[in-house]
């Protein structure tokens, strides 16, 4: 593992995302083409996560590997992986009502990535968020990020 950082992502509109830090070369921003009720959606340069609460703060742990991880251990409640390519090495964060986070993810180099996403807490967040309103931390997820052996 190259780097590990925890971030704490504003949820809105069950939905937030991951795209190429340069917005000049992503082909779709964020937000536009979000399809509703899937996990993980691949999108040029970008790619989307489907929350099973509507608003709320989720736990995501963000993993840069050299090569492929071994894959985590334990349950997932939602598990996918997607390619992802970036032209700068920088991942920008974003939400549906905050849009862009000041929040860069460094991954080290352009090019091909190969992505990872894990997620638990998705029952209990969906009733915290329908019955209090709110939920802190309890929809967690993980993702991985190592080079693709291969260009597209």
């Amino acid at each position: 593992m190259l780097r590990r950082e925890l971030l704490d992502v504003e949820v809105a509109f069950r939905g937030f995302g991951f795209q190429e830090s340069d917005d000049n070369v992503v082909p779709v921003l964020f937000g536009d083409n979000f399809e509703w009720g899937v996990f993980l959606q691949e999108h040029g340069r970008r790619f989307d996560l489907f929350s099973a609460g509507h608003t709320h703060t989720a736990g995501v742990e963000v993993r840069v590997w050299a090569s492929e991880p071994p894959a985590a251990e334990g349950q997932w409640d939602e598990q996918g992986e997607v390619d992802f390519e970036t032209t700068t090495g920088n991942v920008a964060v974003w939400t549906m009502t905050l849009g862009r986070s000041d929040h860069l993810i460094r991954l080290g180099r352009p090019g091909w990535w190969r992505v990872r996403v894990g997620c638990t807490g998705r029952e209990e967040v969906a009733r915290l968020t329908q019955t209090e309103g709110i939920a802190y931390g309890v929809e967690k997820y993980v993702i991985d990020f190592w080079p693709r052996a291969w260009l597209r």
